[in-house]
């Protein structure tokens, strides 16, 4: 299984709207992807430091939905509530309970 996350600022006061967009309308997005396995959105309300994470089945699935803009179409949504760039990391999770 593969994790992308998108790490960002955004002031604590527009965390809660940012997590509801992500909720209402990447993860229904997302459900129609080939390999999604899941999504996080984790949020530091103390600094304003946001991180959604979504998880797909392999590398390939997560990559062909970077190859099809689909993800770069997610992340314009969230261009509002960048105060810092947004950085784009991806992982393999080896251990998963």
């Amino acid at each position: 299984m593969f994790a992308r996350l998108l790490k960002y600022q955004t002031n604590i006061d527009r965390i809660d709207k940012a997590s509801k967009l992500f909720h209402d309308t990447v993860i229904p997005m997302c459900k129609t992807q080939k390999g999604y396995k899941g999504a996080f959105f984790l949020a530091d309300r103390a600094t304003g430091e946001c991180m959604p994470m979504t998880l797909w089945k392999t590398e390939e699935d997560m990559l062909a939905n970077e190859k099809s803009l689909f993800f770069q179409e997610q992340v314009v949504k969230f261009i509002n509530f960048f105060k810092t760039p947004p950085i784009r990391e991806a992982y393999e999770v080896i251990v998963r309970d």
